[in-house]
C-alpha cells in the first residue's frame, strides 16, 4: 500500500517514505530523511534531514526528531518528546556573527529496536536508548539508557526493568536477578547490570 500523506504535510521531495506510512497534518519532513514502513507520523512532528526511521514506528504529534537521528524498528516516541542534536547550543560564534550550518557539528540520538518515549520527555544528544527500554514522561534523557531499562525524571535514572509487552517487571520470590512480566509470563534475568530474556 502506497504511504498516505495529507495535503497539509510538507514533505521534500527528496525524502524516502515506506509503504503504508501515514504522515499527518502540518507534519515536515526534511531532505533525505528515511521513513520505513508502516509508521505513522502525527499531526506537526518534525523530522530533520537525513533522519533514519524503522518500520513500524509510531511518532506522536508535536515531536521533534532533529538530525541526525536514528530509529529502529518498532520505536514508539510520545507527544512533544524532543530528540536534540547539539551539544553546546549557541545562536552566535564567539565574535558575536550568526552561527551558520557549517559553524557546528550535529551529534544525534539513536533509539533502538521497541524502544518508548514518553509524552514531552526530552533526549539530550549524543545518547543512546536500549532495545525495549522505556522512558518515562516527561524524563530528561542526559546518558544511555540500557535494553529493558525503566527511567524516569529530570535527569533521568533507572527505577526499574519493563519487558517487551511495556509493563514493569516483578522480582520472582526466592529467585535472585529473575523476573516476570506481569502480563506475558515472560522470564528475564539480570546479569552484570544487564537484563536478557530468560530461556527456561
Amino acid at each position: 500500500m502506497a504511504p498516505r500523506i495529507v495535503e497539509s504535510a510538507e514533505v521534500s521531495v527528496d525524502a524516502q517514505i515506506g509503504d503504508g506510512t501515514s504522515i499527518w497534518h502540518l507534519v515536515q519532513v526534511r531532505e533525505n530523511a528515511k521513513i520505513g514502513r508502516n509508521c505513522i507520523v502525527g499531526r506537526a512532528a518534525y523530522i530533520g534531514e537525513g533522519v533514519e526511521i524503522g518500520d513500524n514506528c509510531k511518532i506522536q504529534n508535536l515531536a521533534l526528531v532533529y538530525e541526525p537521528a536514528k530509529l529502529e524498528n518498532g520505536v514508539f516516541i510520545g507527544p512533544a518528546v524532543v530528540l536534540t542534536n547539539d551539544q553546546y547550543p549557541r545562536a552566535i560564534n564567539e565574535d558575536g556573527s550568526l552561527k551558520s550550518a557549517s559553524d557546528w557539528e550535529p551529534v544525534g540520538v539513536t533509539v533502538r529496536e521497541g524502544a518508548a518515549i514518553g509524552a514531552r520527555s526530552v533526549l539530550v544528544a549524543p545518547v543512546e536508548i536500549g532495545p525495549w527500554s522505556l522512558v518515562a514522561a516527561g524524563s530528561t534523557v542526559v546518558k544511555d539508557v540500557p535494553a529493558f531499562a525503566l527511567v524516569a525524571g529530570t535527569p533521568a535514572k533507572q527505577i526499574g526493568w519493563v519487558g517487551k509487552a511495556g509493563h514493569k517487571l516483578v522480582p520472582v520470590e526466592g529467585k535472585e536477578s529473575t523476573f516476570t512480566c506481569p502480563k506475558t509470563g515472560q522470564k528475564y534475568i539480570e546479569l552484570d547490570g544487564e537484563l536478557k530474556v530468560k530461556n527456561d
